[in-house]
């Protein structure tokens, strides 16, 4: 009895020093956001943009790095950094450097010092050149701190990609700067890989589409830490720049207070980082802000889209990302048809995959083109709201039944695929063992498991598998050309 009694003492003396130890690591994290990559202003297979969040307070901050694996260490230029003082959060900055003199396609180690001390290392992934094969992987609506997205990222972790895309809704519920800290940081960038997370944002690039939870909130008087999409991602800023208030950006609700802290910790990414394109190994992407308060008549923003896609004719692949899936068979959001207006111009531009979220399901359709006829949008309400839902687009549409994506791999039109069931409550269920229900365009449709897309590129040939939070593989289709 007496030694029992010994063993609870010590077993207790010894959970309260790993507690103790625990907080005591936690309070030493000089990060309010660890390390990770992104592909920068100007992206090259030679360079990446490495950013963390610290507290605000002078400190001597540095970067080495090895280029290439057991080659010598380098510095970085000094760290620049950018200061985020918005009402409700703590001052804090966002710092930066470059990594440069990377080999294309390679391993390179690099650490993080403050004050002389070694306080992060992590092994990073070089951009791909247009010889070499790369994987990606594409999964929307993750940051809603579930179970299903914390297995998602340990599964996107573990298919080993070179980079991952984002077709919106990074965060719920209103991408605030307090929910990065609670939904994304710590699951996406994790020290270890498991059922909580994986340290994937510091190994590769994420690259990301504004979605409705992302951008929608712009009233900063009620939510002054919204918008934080504008502060923390490094992304081209080579698209069509909007007007506050004009068609492609709405007007802010803002304190001249909030709203100058908005502008100084944005910066040029504001007005600009809404709609951009990026050359990734033999693949053009051209990423749109596809939220309803866009206006997808506007001319300049139809053009730019089509003078983008034409600039990339060169390129092996052309894809395209974006929020609203235009084309979609779930009855949730399915009157939001607004990016159907846009087909056209992929086909023009001769883009391959569309890729959406928004709706918390996978879908693939058949290979499609699509007209849309000469009478404009059904706006559709609810009782009472003084904004349409959505906006109907009639059509004429031309399926490829004949595509199967094994013995034929060459489709005739594009394939779009919502790739939304990253991590957020699944839409409709009950859709998906009733095809009945699925509109004539929808080839492929899961909606009761969550699941993310890994696409291999190599060369000519482009295979694609959707794989669920289990591992599982629900649906593969290779395009050759």
């Amino acid at each position: 009895m007496k030694s029992t009694y010994i063993l609870l003492v010590l077993l207790g003396q010894f959970l309260a020093a790993q507690a103790c130890s625990a907080q005591d690591n936690k309070t030493d994290d000089p990060f309010i956001a660890r390390p990770y990559l992104q592909i920068g202003h100007t992206p090259s297979t030679e360079t990446l943009q490495l950013l963390w969040h610290a507290p605000d307070a002078s400190t001597d901050w540095a970067v080495d790095y090895q280029p290439k694996a057991n080659g010598p260490w380098k510095k970085t230029a000094l760290p620049t950094w950018v200061r985020v003082d918005v009402a409700g959060i703590e001052p804090h900055r966002v710092y930066e450097a470059t990594l440069t003199g990377l080999t294309p396609g390679s391993r390179f180690n690099y650490r993080v010092l403050k004050a002389g001390k070694v306080v992060f290392t992590a092994e990073g992934q070089a951009s791909k050149k247009a010889d070499q094969l790369y994987r990606f992987v594409a999964f929307a609506d993750i940051g809603a701190e579930t179970p299903a997205q914390k297995k998602l990222a340990s599964r996107a972790y573990l298919a080993k990609p070179d980079f991952v895309v984002v077709p919106g809704d990074i965060v719920y519920e209103r991408g605030l700067i307090s929910e990065y800290r609670s939904r994304f940081w710590p699951i996406y960038n994790a020290n270890q890989v498991d059922t909580a997370g994986a340290p994937l944002l510091r190994s590769v690039p994420m690259i990301v589409a504004p979605g409705n939870h992302d951008t929608d909130t712009r009233d900063l008087d009620k939510y002054p830490d919204a918008l934080a999409y504008y502060y923390y991602w490094k992304q081209p800023l080579n698209g069509i720049t909007g007007t506050e208030g004009g068609p492609l950006i709405p007007t802010m609700t803002a304190s001249v207070d909030n709203r100058k802290a908005f502008l100084e910790a944005a910066g040029e990414a504001y007005l600009k980082m809404a709609n951009y394109s990026f050359d990734y190994g033999n693949a053009h992407w051209t990423v749109i802000d596809s939220n309803p308060y866009v206006d997808f008549t506007d001319k300049g923003l139809q053009e730019w889209i089509a003078a983008d896609l034409a600039r990339a004719q060169n390129a092996t692949w052309r894809f395209v990302m974006f929020h609203h899936p235009g084309f979609n068979s779930a009855r949730e959001h399915y009157e939001q048809q607004h990016t159907r207006l846009l087909s056209p111009i992929f086909e023009a531009g001769n883009v391959d995959v569309v890729f959406t979220g928004h709706v918390h399901n996978y879908q693939r359709s058949f290979p499609l083109t699509f007209v849309p006829d000469k009478k404009g949008v059904l706006l559709v309400s609810s009782m009472g709201a003084k904004m349409a839902r959505g906006r109907v687009v009639n059509d004429q549409w031309a399926l490829d039944k004949s595509f199967n994506g094994t013995t034929n791999t060459k489709p005739k039109g594009i394939i779009y695929l919502v790739t939304g069931a990253g991590g957020q409550t699944l839409y409709n269920p009950e859709q998906n063992n009733d095809p009945d229900s699925w509109q004539r365009f929808t080839d492929k449709f899961f909606s009761n498991v969550h699941s993310l897309t890994v696409a291999d590129v190599n060369g000519k040939t482009l295979s694609i598998r959707q794989i669920d939070v289990n591992g599982k593989e629900i649906d593969s289709f290779t395009i050759t050309k």
